[in-house]
Formats: C-alpha cells, structure tokens, sequence
C-alpha cells in the first residue's frame, strides 16, 4: 500500500509539472520554466498535506520556480536536431547532450526545492551565501569550460549550459557542505528524472513525426522532459528524511516569494510573450485581419487575469491572515489549482486555441488539469525515507547512459537521414553540404 501511494504521488507531479512544461514551450526561456517549476513544486506540498511546509508555500514555491527556471538560459535547438541523424555518434551525442541539459534544470530546481523544506530557524539556508556561490561558479566554469578549454557543446548558439552546470556544482558543493543531505537526493533524483525525460523526449519526437499524424510532438518531448523531472522530484522527496519546522512563517518572510510567484513571473511570461506582433503572427494564420479587436482583447484579458490573481492571493493569502501566518490545505490546494490554471489559459489565449482547434494539445492541458484536481487530494502521503548509497547512484547513471544508447539503436534504424539533422563528428548532412 505504501509503494503505491508513492507511485501514484509521483505520477500527479509528474503530470503536473509535464503539462506546465508543455506549456512552457508556447512561452520558452528562464520566465517560462520558472512558472513550470512553480506549478511542480505546489504539487508536491498539495500532496504532502505537511503544515509545516504549508506556512513556507510561497518560499518552497519560489525556489523550485528559479531552479527549474534557471536553465532555461541554456540553449537545446541544435541537439535536437541531432536525434534526426542516421549514425550512431551524433545521435547518441545529441540525446547525451539533451541528458545534461534536461539534467540541470531537474537537478538545479530540485536542489532549491530540498532546500527550501529544509529550511528552518534552527538550521537556516544561507540563501545570500548560496546565491553568491552559484553566481561565481556560473562565471568560473564559463569562463574556464567556454572561453579557455573551448568545451562547445551546442555550437553555433550559446553555451550558456556551462554556467548552469558551474551553478550546480556550487549548489552540490554547498548541499555537502552544509550537511543537506535531502535537498541533494531531491536533486539527484529530479536530475536524473528530468535529464532522461529531455534525450527519451527527442527519441519520441523524432518517432512521432515519423509516423506522419498531424501532432504537435515538439510539445510531446516537452511533456516528456516535465514528466520523468517530476517523478523524479516526487521520488527524492518522499524517500528522504525531513525534519519538522515551523508550523507558521512570520509575514516579513511570506510577502517578497508571494509577489514573486503570484506578479513578478506571471507578469514577465505576458510583457514577453503578448506582444502585438507576435500575436498578429498567430491570429492572422487564424484568419483575422492585423487590426482585429481579437488580438487587443486578448492581451487585455491576460494583463487582467494576472493582476486579478495577484489582488486574489494578495488578500487572501497576506493581508487577511493574521502574524504569524499558517495556511491549510485547502489554501495550498486552491493556490496549485489557480496558479496552473491561469497557465493553461495563457495557452490557450497565446495560441488563439479558445478560438481555433489547430491545436489540439491544449485541450489535453485541461484534461490533466482535470484529473489531477479530481485524484491529488485523495493521496494519503507517505514518507519512506531511503539511504543515500553513493554505489547506487551510480549504477542507476549508468543504466540511463545504457538505456540511451539502446534508444539511439533504435532511432537510427528507424530512419534515414531526415531534414534538418545536424551532425557534428564525421562528413556533414547532405543538405548542409548543399549549403
């Protein structure tokens, strides 16, 4: 019974933060993954049904939105084209390369996450010092990794996956250092979960469009990457050893997370992504004229969904409660369900699908919006806390590395040599010695 309970909490995390990060690809970069990671973090402490964890909502909340959120700066569209090779060496360095940047958003945001449950006033997170870490050892390792080895890994676009990986170094460094042994299983597990879900998401993508039905499986990959992240974010925790904090949180520590989770995030997803142009790009393929009032409407409403969630969580969450702040778990419940949602009808405004069924994966956003609202509160959480085996580890790695390699077997005898393939060791693609 306890097995299952713990499978079926990874399976709602893991569709939880699998459908934000299919989101995620209609918004993209570091505002678009901090959101995903927001939506992935709250499903967690809506499952852990914790009061401790509940009074830190907003902070847990944060930390797992700018972890998943902080590799967002590395850049992925080359390595995906090497999955479309027909050679063993490129695809396999494609899907390997897609593992170590998968890698880091999981295990940067998961890190953060374990982190933040741990925090407690007896033992706090020296959150400026850790900060300060991560920034130096970004700088470090780019500088060393990219400007003096010349360690491309996604040439000719950025290299921006070495700062992450000099951030993640400094985030295991200081885990170790400061005895944080959770928040690093939490981390390891997300890695590896979100590393294999990113190369296993290419592998279906390229099979998918193989297959010549009309779908959307960039976004499949993307679903892919969110979903295996989020089993193994749930996995981590719910197998790790936690000790109980403070049941309230004083409004000094609750106000500056909350405006950055409920405004901040949500606010750079619209300035960025609602801009008339773009929207004219996409309305105008919907049949609408570049001066409809469809495409003002749309950017209307978004702006004043945002600031009508914020004044919602605002009041509710900060200025109605008293000092020391508590929340329960129909709070947390209603925040997970309003926060993702307000994403999933981004989607659907972005893309024009409340008008239009082109799309016809953003209706499957609701549907897992659904059925995780109907099943996440019938978990009963329960915690089986696992010793942390170095020889394990690395032996799971291992098997990951094994099962890539069985992937790109089977990718590269399915196909020949498709468009838009890239290849980086041995003679170039046909069409780029075209070019």
């Amino acid at each position: 019974m306890k097995n299952k309970q713990l499978y079926l909490s990874m399976l709602m995390v893991g569709m939880s933060l699998a459908t934000a990060w299919a989101i995620r690809g209609q918004f993209g970069h570091e505002y678009g993954a901090a959101w995903a990671g927001a939506v992935g973090a709250l499903s967690i402490l809506v499952i852990a049904k914790r009061p401790d964890w509940y009074a830190k909502v907003f902070a847990a909340t944060l930390a797992g939105a700018l972890g998943w959120g902080l590799t967002g700066l590395a850049s992925y569209g080359i390595l995906v084209g090497y999955g479309r090779g027909n050679d063993f060496v490129n695809v396999y360095y494609g899907l390997l390369s897609l593992f170590v940047v998968g890698g880091l958003y999981g295990y940067v945001g998961g890190g953060l996450f374990g982190l933040a449950l741990a925090n407690s006033s007896a033992k706090p997170i020296k959150w400026h010092q850790l900060i300060v870490e991560m920034t130096v050892g970004a700088i470090l390792f780019y500088f060393f990794m990219i400007e003096e080895f010349g360690w491309l890994m996604t040439p000719p676009r950025s290299e921006m996956w070495a700062a992450c990986f000099g951030a993640a170094v400094a985030l295991t460094w200081y885990m170790i250092r400061e005895k944080q042994m959770s928040a690093l299983r939490v981390a390891v597990f997300s890695g590896l979960g979100g590393g294999f879900g990113f190369a296993f998401g290419n592998f279906l993508q390229v099979l998918g469009g193989l297959t010549g039905i009309k779908f959307n499986f960039w976004n499949v990959m993307e679903y892919s990457l969110g979903f295996f992240g989020g089993l193994g974010m749930a996995y981590g925790t719910f197998t790790s050893q936690w000790e109980k904090t403070e049941a309230t949180q004083p409004k000094s520590k609750v106000w500056f997370p909350l405006l950055m989770v409920a405004l901040v995030i949500p606010f750079t997803v619209w300035e960025q992504s609602f801009g008339t142009e773009r929207l004219q790009g996409i309305f105008t393929n919907l049949n609408l004229t570049p001066d409809s009032p469809v495409i003002g409407g749309v950017q209307f409403v978004s702006l004043g969904l945002v600031l009508l969630f914020t004044a919602f969580w605002w009041i509710r969450y900060y200025q109605a409660k008293p000092n020391p702040i508590a929340y329960s778990a129909n709070e947390v419940y209603g925040l997970f369900l309003g926060h993702w949602g307000l994403y999933v009808v981004y989607s659907l405004l972005v893309t024009g699908a409340f008008m239009s069924g082109y799309r016809i994966e953003q209706y499957l956003y609701i549907v897992n919006w659904v059925i995780v609202a109907f099943v996440i509160r019938k978990i009963e959480p329960e915690f089986s806390p696992r010793l942390i085996v170095g020889n394990k580890w690395v032996r799971n790695f291992g098997l990951v590395l094994g099962v890539i390699a069985l992937l790109t077997l089977i990718l590269i005898n399915s196909h020949g040599e498709l468009k838009h393939a890239h290849k980086r060791f041995g003679a170039p693609p046909v069409e780029e010695e075209k070019k």
